[in-house]
């Protein structure tokens, strides 16, 4: 069985991540995995829309934090291959059904479709502030959001479909087994476009998104060096011993007035 698996639907490809019993969470193996299956879904020129779902009660419970406890390696080790999909280099349309859980790094996937599809008893949460986690590329897909949603997000607050979808941020509601269905629905229609239109749109449109300018990425990293680095392990071993944290806070009570600034680009 792989951590991956898809279907293809005539010119449609499914991609479905399937590590049910860890709720799909991002460990190197299925990281490898899905980047492969985007460059495999580039390349095939028979095919011209993905949907991206989950095997089981979740969508993507985002990092798996025993794996990252394991191998001290926060946030997952480099990867050897290129992924379209998060660099953003996939020309062709792809849809999110979201079942169940969407935390973290499975909110970032979300975050990086083009449509999205949602079941009606799903959650979001961006759980990066829970666990001492800060960086440009953990919350620049909040740009996407308006202020004080985005600022909700970071901070750890959990979001339903249905808030979601008042929001803009999801197009569709559905039955959890139906978000692939709806998504197929979606699918059928970016189909009956002319193809080249279809691409110059999406191309477009993902270059009109706001996205994080360079000063603000930096003051991200400076902002990750910012406390108590014990905290970022005591957060993950709390986590995997399923216990309340003990955090320190700054190593020197100080730092706390000791901000870095955000320079200009």
């Amino acid at each position: 069985m792989s951590v991956v698996e898809t279907e293809r639907h005539g010119q449609v490809l499914v991609v479905r991540m399937n590590r049910p019993e860890r709720l799909n969470a991002l460990n190197q193996e299925i990281r490898i995995a899905l980047a492969e299956t985007w460059i495999d879904f580039r390349r095939d020129n028979d095919l011209e829309v993905a949907i991206l779902t989950g095997t089981g009660r979740a969508f993507c419970a985002g990092e798996d934090m025993k794996e990252t406890l394991a191998n001290k390696t926060p946030g997952g080790q480099r990867l050897a291959i290129e992924d379209p999909f998060a660099t953003g280099a996939l020309e062709k349309p792809v849809i999110a059904a979201v079942n169940g859980f969407a935390m973290g790094g499975g909110f970032m996937l979300v975050e990086r479709t083009d449509l999205r599809v949602a079941a009606t008893d799903a959650i979001f949460e961006v759980s990066e502030a829970k666990r001492w986690l800060l960086g440009g590329t953990n919350h620049g897909h909040l740009a996407n959001l308006p202020y004080p949603i985005a600022m909700e997000m970071a901070l750890g607050f959990r979001f339903t479909a249905e808030r979601f979808h008042q929001l803009g941020f999801v197009n569709r509601l559905a039955p959890a087994d139906k978000v692939v269905e709806v998504a197929l629905e979606m699918a059928s229609h970016l189909l009956t476009l002319p193809p080249a239109a279809r691409v110059n749109t999406v191309h477009m449109m993902r270059r009109m998104r706001p996205k994080p300018t360079k000063a603000q990425r930096d003051l991200a990293a400076a902002l990750h060096e910012h406390g108590a680095k014990s905290d970022l392990l005591e957060s993950r071993a709390a986590f995997a011993e399923k216990r309340a944290p003990n955090f320190k806070g700054w190593n020197d009570p100080q730092d706390r007035y000791r901000m870095p600034e955000l320079s200009e680009d």
